[in-house]
């Protein structure tokens, strides 16, 4: 009990909370990617995919309640921390200075975090919950089906990425995650003591490797859809 106390209550406790469930989460948005990037195996396959998710409703439920728990103890480390970091010194140096080594994407990290915590609201009303007018498209995701009787996400994906309002929040919502990673990813290391001098700059690198891989995959489903990728699902 006094380990768990220790770990929420002392400030190297919440940097090792949150560099765990920055992992959890970093892993998440891993195996996010690689099941939507299903939809450019066409209908079949992005379809099975969701059919498969949507018989397993404990494994599904439980890993959502587990990764809203990532991303709560994520944020609250992240808000306590910097709110500790600002009390330590209340009264910034003169002109508030911007430090030398410290990077956009470490400056605006709490930012980012509260950006893409709200964006992952939005995308739940969107293409979990089904809210009809979070998708701008006029039409009920919840009762679209392929001719297997199965909802028909691969149709879904289309016509919700058809709208250039939504691709374009989902676009900038990924560029924020990749400045999020970017710096997150190397941070997670250092959190828990993988970072030295020798592997420092390789951390670095795959950080920012990882982050282009991912907002790559990410944004490259609504540019397909925009520039007309699956435009027989409108019909």
């Amino acid at each position: 009990m006094n380990f768990i106390a220790n770990l929420f209550s002392s400030s190297l406790g919440r940097k090792f909370i949150m560099a765990v469930t920055g992992c959890a989460l970093f892993l998440f948005v891993i195996g996010h990617l690689l099941g939507n990037l299903q939809v450019f195996l066409g209908p079949e396959a992005i379809n099975a995919y969701g059919h498969f998710l949507q018989s397993k409703p404990g494994l599904v439920w439980t890993a959502r309640l587990g990764l809203l728990a990532m991303v709560l103890l994520h944020v609250w480390s992240a808000v306590t921390l910097s709110a500790e970091n600002r009390a330590a010194r209340p009264i910034g140096y003169l002109g508030d200075p911007i430090p030398p080594a410290a990077s956009y994407a470490s400056r605006t990290m709490l930012r980012s975090r509260l950006i893409i915590a709200a964006f992952i609201i939005y995308h739940l009303l969107h293409f979990t919950v089904h809210v009809p007018t979070i998708n701008l498209s006029g039409r009920d995701f919840r009762i679209l089906q392929d001719l297997h009787g199965r909802h028909d996400l691969y149709r879904m994906m289309v016509i919700g990425f058809t709208h250039p309002l939504v691709s374009g929040m989902y676009i900038v919502a990924m560029a924020l995650l990749f400045l999020h990673l970017s710096h997150g990813v190397s941070a997670m290391f250092q959190s828990v003591g993988l970072k030295n001098l020798t592997f420092g700059p390789l951390v670095d690198r795959f950080a920012k490797v990882a982050a282009w891989v991912i907002f790559a995959g990410y944004i490259s489903i609504p540019v397909a859809i925009l520039l007309g990728y699956g435009k027989e699902a409108l019909k």
